[in-house]
């Protein structure tokens, strides 16, 4: 397999710059995901890699191989799109045998190839069919072993699960973390679903207008985001965000806004202490609220009026005014709550986030 390594990669079409300065290195044999909106540059950055796009400014290293001005048969990659892009009058034996065919490989090696892949993806059965007599999931697959047979040194994967239904592309994600740990391969792969980012990747990296913001291990962005950007991005439901005002008192530093007021804990005010006296963002993820017990939470708590009821069973989401502000929190399955109730939530005190109101990075 391979280490791919991206340095100063920079990608502009006419006046529009669609990668910015993207340095990463991207270890053998692991599972790398590119996440973020629509326009971000992530489908951008994965054509440079496959030879699909030409590169601006920079360069692209395939095993200490700079590949910048490579074709795309000569990177020794393997690429999965989004619309499979499967030929239509042909098998499911020759979808997959084609690319073998073109590079003139021995008809036995092929057929050992194919049938190998095949077994791996469960469509041994499926052989003889036409894609038109295809599932989805099933279509999905056959793009996969397509790109399993040319045995590459990078998979590379182009928001493959996008076109399949909720509950396929759950399934599709358990398969393909099962196919990478069996092939020990590396892979690059994009989606704009942070939570197939979260479930797949060894490292995730979040992009946004060109930039990348932050790359880490899932947790690590979920738990340390780097700026307002990625706390917001990372985790379902997103973080809820207000503003407010740091303000000492003695000893203690208050966080004051409209309907909001409560003691920053002493684990947190190491980071905000330089804030003080500023406004700034604060962030709290909906399962960092819970409904709090009578007299708790009198210095750690908000006050919130129930705005709508998700009964999703093993949760409860509930939609509250916070102020003005509308927040979520993520509850037990057994609290009665309902619309036009007024809540007491409790703030997980270790979990709490704090932004800088105008770089919008992390204190």
């Amino acid at each position: 397999m391979a280490r791919v390594v991206i340095r100063d990669l920079n990608k502009k079409f006419d006046e529009v710059h669609a990668v910015k300065d993207v340095n990463l290195d991207i270890r053998d044999k692991e599972f790398v995901v590119l996440v973020g909106p629509s326009g971000c540059g992530k489908t951008t950055t994965l054509r440079m890699v496959a030879g699909l796009e030409s590169v601006s400014s920079g360069r692209i290293l395939i095993d200490d191989t700079v590949v910048n001005e490579l074709p795309p048969m000569d990177r020794d990659i393997a690429m999965v799109f989004q619309n499979y892009a499967l030929y239509p009058h042909m098998s499911v034996y020759d979808n997959m045998a084609f690319g073998l065919k073109m590079r003139k490989f021995d008809k036995a090696e092929i057929r050992k190839r194919v049938h190998e892949a095949a077994e791996i993806l469960g469509i041994q059965d499926y052989l003889r069919r036409k894609p038109r007599q295809l599932s989805g999931g099933q279509r999905q697959r056959v793009a996969l072993g397509r790109a399993i047979v040319r045995h590459p040194q990078v998979f590379l994967f182009d928001e493959p699960l996008s076109n399949l239904d909720a509950k396929l592309r759950v399934q599709m994600r358990v398969e393909l973390k099962k196919l990478h740990e069996r092939l020990g391969t590396t892979a690059i792969y994009v989606t704009h679903d942070q939570v197939e980012a979260m479930t797949l990747g060894d490292r995730v990296v979040v992009m946004r207008d060109g930039w990348v913001q932050q790359v880490g291990e899932p947790m690590e962005l979920y738990n340390q985001p780097a700026n307002r950007f990625v706390a917001g991005f990372i985790g379902s439901p997103a973080m809820n965000f207000a503003p407010v005002r740091l303000i000492a008192e003695g000893d203690a530093i208050w966080a004051e806004g409209e309907g909001i007021r409560f003691k920053v804990p002493e684990a947190a005010r190491g980071r905000v202490a330089r804030a003080v006296g500023r406004q700034v963002t604060f962030g709290i993820r909906p399962e960092d609220l819970r409904v709090a017990r009578d007299g708790e939470a009198q210095d750690l708590g908000l006050d919130a009026a129930v705005e709508v009821v998700e009964r999703l069973g093993s949760e409860i989401l509930l939609d509250v005014a916070v102020g003005p502000v509308t927040m979520v929190a993520s509850v037990e399955p057994t609290v009665t709550a309902k619309v036009h109730d007024r809540l007491r939530l409790a703030l997980n005190p270790d979990r709490l986030h704090f932004f800088d109101i105008e770089t919008e990075a992390a204190l």
